[in-house]
């Protein structure tokens, strides 16, 4: 009589294919996490274009002058230059929002105007949630992405021409 012996996997084995894939499955996650942010910066790009193209109907129609400043909300004359209606929509990053900027550059007197996207809520530095990207990664609480409408963009009014910001439509 033969006796067939059992014929298993080892532990050795087993080990060596859950390493396997686990550095499969860490791969994909990391490749995901990338394509993620890759497209919430391609909605921002986007809906920041659209939003300016309203802003330019708007000045086309009123002699070339933008609406006043807005914190964190849209002003409600644009309402029919963009298919927005009464509130902003929430911005590509989780916990970010849109901020029409209309102020005077504090250093020449010109007009600057831009769309933000803040990534702190209002009076609440410990909220901040910044993108997961190199030109996100000295942000603070005055930090914003931004498309640039008018003049010599930047992050906030407050802060220097310097200050950590990022414009999303000017050339890098």
């Amino acid at each position: 009589m033969k006796i067939i012996a059992n014929k298993g996997f080892t532990l050795i084995e087993l080990l060596i294919v859950i390493a396997i894939i686990g550095i499969l499955a860490s791969s994909i996650v990391l490749q995901y996490g990338k394509s993620v942010e890759k497209s919430r910066y391609a909605r921002a790009q986007s809906e920041l274009s659209s939003i300016a193209n309203g802003f330019m109907l708007y000045a086309n129609d009123h002699n070339g002058e933008f609406p006043a400043d807005v914190s964190r909300d849209i002003p409600p004359e644009l309402e029919n230059y963009i298919s927005i209606q009464k509130s902003w929509p929430k911005a590509a990053w989780p916990g970010s929002v849109l901020d029409w900027d209309n102020w005077t550059d504090p250093d020449t007197g010109e007009p600057i105007c831009q769309i933000s996207i803040r990534f702190c809520p209002l009076n609440h530095p410990e909220l901040c949630k910044f993108p997961n990207e190199t030109w996100a990664s000295n942000f603070d609480y005055y930090s914003a992405a931004y498309w640039c409408i008018q003049g010599a963009c930047r992050s906030h009014d407050s802060q220097p021409i310097d200050h950590p910001g990022y414009c999303i439509n000017c050339p890098h």
